[in-house]
């Protein structure tokens, strides 16, 4: 009769803390449409970019794509209308030169659903890595973002009637946790998050809602070159996470991106490591917020065992190259 009793009461324990969190999570759940909308995807003529604008034109968005290249942007231009018959715009400028963005975005017109998706990576310590490659990192990943959405916000905030806006940030896991020889990447994809955080407060009254997309590494033609310079260290510590495909993280991104989630991680140690960096951060699923509320211990001891795992790696691998 006691255990039945104390079953009783934990049920009503977590029934009301299910309705406390229904009460107080925002912000509120909301639906963004793609079909008919602007969306607007920088990096777009390769990889995750371009798997992305595959996708929503397939779900009857008008896309345009933006990336340094001209020639690649042509190559994914006649790719995407050979696949959907949707005719992409393309724009060619570096998110660095804030004249270029602001030109394009411009031309382009008022955009619905802004992707931030550019991204740099040189993978090394920083004890060997040059301050150029640094800030190279910085400037495309960070200082990009905010050239991009400083671009096209004026005409986002002034959609009257065309219903919910949306801008999403491509980040990384290794801008949930920092990666040995992910030093300087991992401060370009960390600051993303606060970019997001504070982004949304500001935005949430003119209905736009911010997003940050956690891809673990992904088969695109960056990765290959990536993985031949990485450290030894950093492939066996990435490894953990595995690989992805571009277009399951862009499946992955876009259906968070119509939910309007804050965080969107895309496989299983990304759910875990989104629980457990959740901090500060909004979040629209009362249903999310209690597996939160509830796992937060466990799943701590969980990034435990990994952070044991990877310092017993990099325990091991000096050893070895010390002897």
């Amino acid at each position: 009769m006691a255990v039945a009793y104390l079953w009783f009461l934990l049920f009503l324990t977590h029934l009301a803390l299910l309705f406390f969190l229904y009460v107080i999570v925002r912000p509120r759940p909301v639906r963004i449409p793609i079909k008919n909308r602007h969306v607007f995807i920088t990096g777009g003529s390769s990889g995750i970019g371009l798997a992305l604008a595959h996708r929503a034109a397939s779900e009857g968005a008008r896309v345009s794509i933006l990336a340094r290249s001209h020639d690649k942007l042509q190559d994914a231009k006649q790719e995407i209308s050979l696949a959907t018959g949707v005719d992409v715009a393309t724009f060619s400028a570096d998110v660095r030169d804030s004249d270029a963005v602001r030109r394009a975005a411009e031309e382009a017109g008022p955009i619905d659903v802004l992707i931030v998706n550019q991204g740099v990576f040189v993978p090394q310590e920083l004890e060997k890595q040059e301050l150029d490659e640094v800030r190279f990192m910085v400037e495309v990943n960070l200082i990009g973002s905010f050239n991009m959405i400083k671009a096209a916000l004026p005409m986002m905030k002034n959609r009257e009637g065309r219903g919910p806006g949306s801008i999403a940030l491509m980040s990384s896991q290794a801008g949930q946790v920092g990666i040995y020889g992910y030093t300087a990447y991992s401060a370009s994809k960390f600051g993303l998050r606060g970019l997001a955080e504070s982004l949304q407060h500001e935005l949430i009254a003119q209905d736009i809602h911010v997003s940050l997309i956690f891809p673990p590494d992904t088969n695109t033609p960056g990765l290959a070159e990536e993985t031949k310079i990485r450290p030894q260290l950093t492939n066996i510590i990435a490894a953990s996470s595995g690989v992805m495909k571009a277009e399951e993280v862009a499946k992955k991104a876009l259906d968070g991106i119509k939910c309007g989630s804050f965080i969107i991680p895309c496989n299983f140690e990304g759910h875990l490591l989104s629980i457990a960096t959740a901090g500060f951060s909004p979040q629209r699923s009362f249903l999310m917020a209690f597996v939160e509320v509830l796992t937060a211990g466990l799943i701590r001891v969980a990034t435990l065992c990994f952070q044991w795992n990877w310092y017993g790696s990099i325990e091991k691998y000096y050893a070895q190259k010390n002897q």
